[in-house]
C-alpha cells in the first residue's frame, strides 16, 4: 500500500554515531500544522539526529527560532531575512520598513547565545526576478556585513544564482565561517566554494535521481568540510520524496552521502558532528547549553 502525502514517513534505523541537522523550519507546516517542537526533537533524537540548527526566515520566524533556541538545549537559532522576503518588505512597506527589518534582523542576531547564525540569505533566481535582484544583492550584503559584526556563521541560499553568490563574497569578504546551505552545485562549484572557506551542507536531493552533479561535488569535498541537513519540512530524501520531511530522516541522506563517497557510516556521522560545532561556533549539547 502506498503512502498517503499527508503521513509521516517512518522511523529509519538509527545512526551509529550522532549528527547535527544543521537547517530546520520547526516553525513551518507542510501538509497542515508544524509538528509539536518537543516530538520533533524526540523523534529525531531517537535515530541519532541529537542537534539541530533552527532557521527562520522572515521577521516572525527570527523571532521563534530564537524564543525556541532559548528554551530547548538541542538547539540553535538563525536569523535573517530570506533573499524572496527582502523584495516582499519592500514592496508592502516602502524602504522604511525593509531598513527597520534588516535593524531588528541585527538585534536578534546579537541577542542570546545561542543565536549562532545569519542566515539564511543570498540570492535567488527562481522565485524573484530581475525586479528585485537589486533589492536582493543589498540585503544579502547587508547580512553578510551583520554576520561579521556579530561574529555569527552566514548561511548562504543560492538558487540558480552559483555565479553571482560569489561574486558578492568576494566583493564583501566572506566571515571566517560559512554554511551552503542545501548545496546544490557540480564540483568545479564546489572547489570554488571550498577554496573561500565554505562548509557544504547536503540536502535529501543528493539521493534524487537526476543529481549526479550533486553527488560528484560530494564525493570531491573534503571530510572536514561536509555538513547534512533537511531544509525541513521540505526536500525530503527518497524513497519518501514529496513527503513531509523532519529531522528523524536525516539517516537516509548520511546513509545515502556514506555510499556515494564510499565512506564508513560511523565515520562520516562523526565527521558531520565535529564539522558542525566547527561551522557553528562551538558545542550547544543539550545537557550543557544552558549553562552560561
Amino acid at each position: 500500500m502506498s503512502e498517503q502525502r499527508t503521513e509521516r514517513p517512518p522511523v529509519p534505523e538509527p545512526l551509529p554515531h550522532p549528527v547535527v541537522d544543521n537547517h530546520c523550519h520547526l516553525d513551518i507546516g507542510r501538509d497542515g500544522e508544524p509538528w509539536a517542537v518537543g516530538e520533533a526533537i524526540a523523534t529525531a533524537a531517537s535515530v541519532g539526529v541529537t542537534r539541530i540548527v533552527q532557521i527562520g526566515c522572515d521577521l516572525p520566524g527570527a523571532r521563534w527560532a530564537v524564543e525556541a533556541a532559548a528554551a530547548h538545549p538541542e538547539l540553535v537559532a538563525g536569523v535573517a531575512l530570506h533573499p524572496n522576503e527582502a523584495p516582499r518588505i519592500l514592496e508592502r512597506g516602502g524602504r522604511a520598513a525593509l531598513e527597520a527589518a534588516w535593524d531588528e534582523i541585527d538585534l536578534l542576531a546579537g541577542a542570546h547565545d545561542k543565536v549562532r547564525a545569519v542566515g539564511e540569505t543570498g540570492l535567488d533566481a527562481f522565485r524573484t526576478g530581475e525586479e528585485g535582484r537589486a533589492v536582493q544583492v543589498e540585503s544579502f550584503r547587508r547580512h553578510i556585513d551583520i554576520a561579521r559584526r556579530r561574529d555569527r556563521t552566514l548561511v548562504i541560499h543560492d538558487r540558480d544564482t552559483h555565479a553571482e553568490i560569489l561574486e558578492v563574497l568576494d566583493a564583501e569578504g566572506a566571515p571566517d565561517r560559512w554554511v551552503m546551505h542545501c548545496f546544490s552545485g557540480d564540483a568545479d562549484f564546489a572547489r570554488a566554494c571550498l577554496d573561500r572557506g565554505a562548509h557544504l551542507s547536503f540536502a535529501g536531493t543528493v539521493t534524487f535521481k537526476n543529481a549526479e552533479p550533486l553527488r560528484e561535488a560530494l564525493r570531491i569535498a573534503p571530510l572536514d568540510r561536509i555538513l547534512v541537513e533537511t531544509d525541513a519540512p521540505y526536500l525530503t530524501p527518497s524513497p519518501h520524496r514529496g513527503r513531509t520531511n523532519a529531522s528523524y530522516l536525516i539517516p537516509l541522506t548520511v546513509r545515502a552521502m556514506a555510499a556515494v563517497r564510499g565512506e564508513d557510516l560511523e565515520v562520516l556521522c562523526a565527521a558531520i558532528d565535529a564539522n558542525t560545532e566547527v561551522a557553528f561556533g562551538g558545542s550547544w549539547h543539550p545537557e550543557s547549553a544552558n549553562k552560561s
